[in-house]
């Protein structure tokens, strides 16, 4: 599946992977990695990091599917509201479930200082901006219910949205907890960093299309015909687990971004906040390392990258659209664009772990507009379970 079109803005910006490097004889390793991106990479160095000898393959070259798409905006929200989540998975897994992903931005943030890696993270605050009347109602419950378990919020009303920010919304949810970073930079230098210190080994360029697993052992067989043994293989192949899984357990959305040329900082908002809203599908804004706003948005579902792609003009004129209501004055002017596909699980949380049905093998998969914060949980988790240490893994279980 084409996961992406268009011009990936982090793409561009730091160019492609000097590894080509494929799998070209039988090998063998303690754990395989299914998946170049983040989500593999973050496995990876959490492996690493306790001396377990890992190689990644991807079909693709290193770190180029959903990775390159994503905007990188790490929030400790999830899709759902907190109150509707409780009633989807109850009080207690949900609230866990929202208090993990604030803190698995403190995790990445501490990976960043350690590996003394340049991937433009940098703490912002996230305001949660109220789109209509009833947005506003949705807002002020959901402020009370985080409040009560002790998240970090702050409801702002029409006055204070004016002037602080100068947005004129009915209300808005704030926190100072968030961060953003540049995902595609994040994922290459974790993966390089390894590859020198670690020996991981990174294969591009070679599809697994058979697993074997026996009692002590999983073998993966590439479409060259090549073996890799290993101990355990993790799944960390994005919305394209399904070709991996025995059970459909997303579903696909197509989403929309553009990057505007630089802005001189004085046209961009207070504090240069992370900015979505309650409208849904609903609009997403952030500003990069040299002062460009990057806004998508108007999600629908996924049809066939043909169909998403011939949208691609029509929803970039309705998201600068809608980027104008928000800041009316704004000289923003399109310089980059493109369109993905992504994937959404009913209740807004991911699933990690084993599955009955495929033995030896644990699946990290992240979906939603977390990805990034979940794919730091899965990656923890993930090692304990491989260590045989105690996880919680109710929260995400398959078949929950």
């Amino acid at each position: 599946m084409d996961l992406k079109s268009g011009l990936p803005f982090w793409l561009i910006k730091n160019g492609l992977s000097k590894n080509y490097k494929r799998l070209e004889k039988d090998t063998q390793t303690d754990v395989l990695i299914i998946g170049s991106g983040i989500t593999g990479a973050l496995v990876a160095h959490f492996l690493c990091e306790n001396k377990i000898k890992c190689i990644i393959v991807d079909k693709r070259m290193e770190s180029t599917g959903s990775t390159t798409a994503s905007t990188a905006q790490l929030q400790y929200e999830i899709d759902e509201y907190l109150y509707d989540l409780i009633e989807k998975v109850g009080e207690k897994n949900a609230v866990k479930a929202y208090k993990m992903c604030l803190e698995s931005i403190s995790t990445l943030e501490t990976i960043v200082k350690k590996l003394k890696i340049d991937a433009d993270f940098k703490r912002v605050p996230s305001l949660y901006l109220a789109s209509d009347a009833k947005g506003k109602k949705e807002l002020k419950k959901e402020f009370e219910i985080r409040k009560k378990h002790g998240l970090p919020v702050e409801y702002l009303n029409q006055e204070e949205l004016i002037s602080k920010f100068d947005i004129d919304r009915k209300a808005a949810l704030y926190n100072n907890e968030s961060a953003q970073v540049d995902t595609y930079k994040l994922c290459q230098a974790i993966l390089d960093f390894h590859r020198q210190h670690s020996g991981l080994e990174v294969y591009s360029h070679t599809d697994i299309v058979e697993i074997k697993s026996s009692k002590n052992t999983i073998t993966a067989i590439t479409d060259k015909k090549i073996v890799i043994k290993a101990k355990k293989i993790i799944a960390a192949p994005g919305f394209e687990s399904e070709s991996l899984l025995d059970e459909k357990v997303m579903k696909l959305e197509s989403t929309y971004v553009l990057v505007s040329q630089p802005m001189h900082p004085e046209d961009l908002w207070k504090q240069k906040c992370l900015i979505w809203e309650t409208a849904r599908p609903y609009l997403y804004i952030r500003t990069t390392e040299d002062n460009r706003i990057m806004v998508g948005g108007f999600d629908e579902p996924f049809q066939d990258p043909k169909k998403r792609d011939a949208l691609m003009s029509k929803k970039n004129t309705a998201i600068l659209k809608r980027f104008k209501k928000i800041f009316p004055k704004s000289k923003i002017e399109m310089d980059f664009y493109w369109c993905g596909t992504f994937g959404g699980t009913k209740d807004g949380l991911p699933y990690i772990g084993e599955h009955k049905k495929h033995p030896n093998m644990y699946f990290a998969l992240g979906y939603g507009g977390n990805g990034i914060t979940f794919s730091v949980i899965a990656a923890e988790m993930i090692k304990d379970m491989y260590l045989n240490k105690k996880v919680d893994e109710n929260i995400f279980r398959f078949g929950r």
